[in-house]
């Protein structure tokens, strides 16, 4: 007995030193402040080393790495060393008896180290995380599923056994964070109805939270990325966040939070402003080319104009150093700023020379656009390109790249078509989506008008080719049985081929699909049907139908391009008046979801449709507000900036002539003369044509005035006055003053302060040209634009007489004694 006692004592002696030793040599590992300090102690303990050390020992030299900077970090050094490699075969040889959290830690630990994703010990520690995967804790799922995505693992099953175990535990996710890394890992083999979960879950958790780190704002951005899907209340709260975190944002934050923006297209000129504040104020503490790249690319298209010539002098200095990818990046942005800055143009040029092996056949294709437009005139490097994109041609099977390669090289100069792009476009045309379709199409009708097919039969080919194209284009229409499956393809698509050949078979196309029309898909619809400029009447009455029935589901901001649709088409539905009250019901106390630009914008396809509301107009036309808009329109791209000035401008008018109840004055005086002094108005040979035939009507050159600018500076094509015996007034006897041109009476006096009152019965007549812009496609209806312009006038004291195109061009008047008779009984009202 008393041996037994001996012994029992002495094992727990045994066993109480080698704890107290193991803890000593835990310490020591946690304690360690560099890398080689951790080697050295797993040099000198090899055989002391548990599960336990392994584990800590390989997070610990994470750690180490973390806290410093990324440029001086020293990961190639660690992976190399020998004892980094003892660590390793110890970890894979005691991975079965660690515990679960340490599973994940070790694995997250060494791919933060940049160990080769197929690494055995990496294999090993996915295999059993997988194992136990349904007892991991939220956090460690997490982190599983990150590790599992940055090894590309996107459509393994191991991560869809993630997602199925995401989707049991959704409800007890509290945690904005686990639930952002989640999403953004398992993004790829998600559901539809399993996404829309997890896009309600994250809106829950961000309202409920006060404060939340802007990485998750940017992983939920990622995930829609992702999942390819604009959803406006998730990136609006993301970008709340991102303005309430500003103050601790970086270039690589706000670089990420472009590129996601531009993705997404979701732009938000508060968080431009933001942006330019902070990264103009440290434009000189980015000189490693990396961080220059990105600084370019976030700063270059919203910076005045010192700072843009800063930026463009720094990067042509910088340019031997660029990386192919940063170059790329330069470019593209040259683009976006729509600079063509010969001498960065040249530097970008040369170094490209090195770097063009190194890209993949997309990369190719964008660089030969960002060139041509940029009008590079290296045609050695175009030589290449042409050379390395043909390469590609010959050997890719994939429909979406051939068809971009064949449409950038019709972009190229002096580019000569073989016969066996012909041959591979035709391969592939069968398996081709509208967009490639369309993207093939265009480049041949290019290639056959500008006579590039040089080659024997080359145009009997060519012709063969867009039949066989049209034939396919037909087919995929007729066979289309899933509405938002079209809408996605087409939302790619434009241009004169499609337009002429399938446009009209695609709304019919629409119209056969009219039952899946719902809250959530009639925005593409609306986009569409803008785009192809047609007035179908059975879509846009459901289209109406649905927005009233579902208005609380769809977002305010979407509600305007509804209305846009219905205001440009100048389309009443039936209950026409329900429909817009009820869309500005719903705005009304949503004007906050609108970006200070965008309610201008608002107010203008409101305004075209006969409505102004007062919430509204009188929150534009406010002093602050439009000071507010002042300084946001200097971060908007320039063509959206010069939209949004003329939007506000016509907003003004319209508020003066229609609605003087509200007191709002005239300010665009200024504007309006800006502009017509920037446009070069020519007088073109058909109004030289009909001024001179209404001369001939009305007895003399002076009795009909061209291209006159009207109060609130309308411009109309021709002016004439007729007394109450509908005889014609000579403006010279009125004392206007007239230039002459050629024997055209132009009038320049923008205010028209020569307009006298008419005598009693007398009137004035404008008479206006309209062009097929004026009308939806393949229709007789005005659209809204032109409607507002008649409207006005005649509020202006005009009796307006409007020409349509497809009279004037008419058979009916193809003699010059019809069109004189035309205008005349137009002229004097006579039907």
């Amino acid at each position: 007995m008393l041996c037994l006692r001996q012994v029992c004592l002495f094992t727990l002696r045994h066993y109480q030193a080698r704890t107290l030793s193991s803890d000593l040599l835990l310490s020591q590992i946690n304690s360690c402040t560099h890398e080689d300090e951790v080697f050295s102690l797993v040099e000198r303990n090899k055989a002391k080393l548990s599960e336990k050390h392994v584990g800590i020992a390989l997070n610990v030299l994470w750690q180490l790495q973390k806290k410093r900077p990324l440029l001086l970090r020293t990961s190639d050094y660690i992976r190399n060393h020998s004892q980094f490699l003892t660590l390793c075969i110890l970890a894979e040889n005691k991975v079965e008896h660690m515990e679960d959290e340490a599973i994940v830690d070790t694995l997250y630990s060494i791919l933060r180290l940049n160990v080769e994703h197929h690494n055995s010990l990496a294999g090993v520690l996915v295999t059993e995380a997988w194992k136990r995967l349904e007892r991991l804790s939220l956090p460690a799922l997490s982190k599983f599923a990150l590790c599992l995505y940055k090894q590309h693992r996107h459509f393994s099953p191991v991560i869809g056994k993630v997602a199925h175990v995401v989707d049991l535990k959704l409800d007890s996710i509290q945690d904005v964070r686990i639930l952002s890394v989640l999403m953004v890992s398992i993004s790829d083999v998600i559901s539809q109805s399993f996404r829309d979960r997890l896009l309600h879950k994250a809106g829950q958790l961000l309202e409920e939270k006060n404060e939340v780190h802007f990485n998750y704002a940017k992983r939920i951005l990622q995930f829609l990325q992702n999942v390819n899907l604009r959803y406006h209340p998730l990136i609006e709260k993301c970008n709340k966040i991102f303005l309430k975190c500003a103050s601790h944002l970086d270039i690589h934050s706000i670089s990420l939070i472009f590129g996601l923006y531009e993705q997404l297209s979701f732009d938000n000129a508060e968080f431009r402003l933001v942006a330019k504040q902070l990264l103009s104020e440290t434009i000189d503490d980015y000189y490693h080319p990396e961080t220059f790249a990105k600084l370019f690319f976030t700063l270059g298209p919203i910076a005045g104009s010192k700072i843009r010539q800063r930026l463009l002098a720094t990067a042509a200095r910088m340019a031997e150093e660029l990386s192919s990818h940063q170059v790329l990046v330069i470019l593209k942005t040259m683009q976006k700023m729509k600079c063509r800055n010969s001498h960065l143009l040249k530097k970008m040029a040369s170094v490209l020379h090195k770097h063009l092996d190194s890209y993949h056949v997309l990369q190719l294709v964008k660089l030969a656009q960002y060139l041509v437009a940029l009008r590079c005139h290296d045609l050695e490097l175009f030589a290449k390109l042409k050379m390395l994109l043909f390469g590609f041609l010959k050997s890719s099977v994939i429909p979406a790249d051939i068809a971009a390669i064949i449409r950038v090289l019709a972009m190229l100069p002096s580019f000569q078509v073989e016969e066996i792009i012909i041959n591979k476009a035709a391969a592939v045309l069968p398996q081709c989506k509208l967009h490639h379709l369309n993207c093939i199409a265009t480049t041949l009708v290019k290639w056959n008008h500008y006579d590039q097919l040089h080659w024997q039969n080359s145009s009997e080919l060519c012709v063969k080719l867009l039949q066989k194209l049209n034939d396919c284009g037909f087919q995929r229409l007729q066979k289309a049985n899933n509405l938002n499956l079209l809408l996605e393809e087409l939302t790619h698509v434009n241009g004169e081929w499609f337009e002429e050949v399938l446009s009209e078979e695609t709304v019919a196309a629409c119209q056969h699909l009219i039952g899946q029309i719902t809250w959530a898909n009639v925005l593409q619809l609306s986009v569409f049907l803008i785009k192809t400029n047609r007035r179908c009447p059975s879509l846009l009455d459901r289209i109406a139908s649905v927005t009233v029935e579902n208005m609380d589901k769809i977002h305010p901001f979407e509600i305007y391009f509804i209305l846009f649709l219905f205001s440009a088409l100048n389309y009443d539905p039936p209950d026409n008046e329900e429909f817009f009250e009820s869309c500005i019901q719903y705005l009304t106390p949503n004007l906050s979801c609108f970006e200070t630009y965008h309610l201008v914008l608002l107010g203008h396809v409101l305004a075209v449709a006969r409505y102004f509301p007062p919430v509204l107009i009188t929150r534009i036309f406010n002093v602050s507000f439009l000071s507010k808009l002042d300084a946001q329109l200097e971060v908007l791209p320039r063509a959206l900036k010069q939209r949004v000035c003329l939007h506000l401008m016509k907003l003004n008018r319209a508020v003066c002539l229609e609605c003087p109840e509200f007191h709002i004055p005239w300010f665009h005086e200024h504007y309006c003369q800006r502009v017509f002094r920037n446009s070069s108005s020519r007088i073109n040979p058909l109004r030289q044509h009909v001024h001179r035939m209404l001369t001939e009507i009305l007895g003399g050159s002076h009795y009909a005035r061209i291209s006159v600018r009207t109060p609130y500076y309308y411009e109309i094509d021709f002016e004439c006055v007729l007394d109450e015996n509908k005889k014609p007034l000579s403006y010279m006897a009125q004392n206007i003053a007239l230039e002459d041109v050629e024997g055209i009476h132009f009038r320049h006096d923008i205010k028209d302060e020569g307009r006298k009152v008419l005598p009693p019965g007398a009137q004035r007549i404008a008479l206006e040209f309209l062009n097929s812009k004026a009308f939806s496609k393949d229709s007789h209806h005005l659209k809204g634009e032109s409607a507002v312009k008649k409207r006005h006038l005649e509020m202006l004291g005009y009796r307006v007489v409007q020409i349509p195109h497809f009279e004037w061009n008419s058979m009916v008047l193809s003699k010059k004694g019809e069109q004189l008779e035309y205008l005349r009984r137009h002229l004097y009202g006579i039907q």
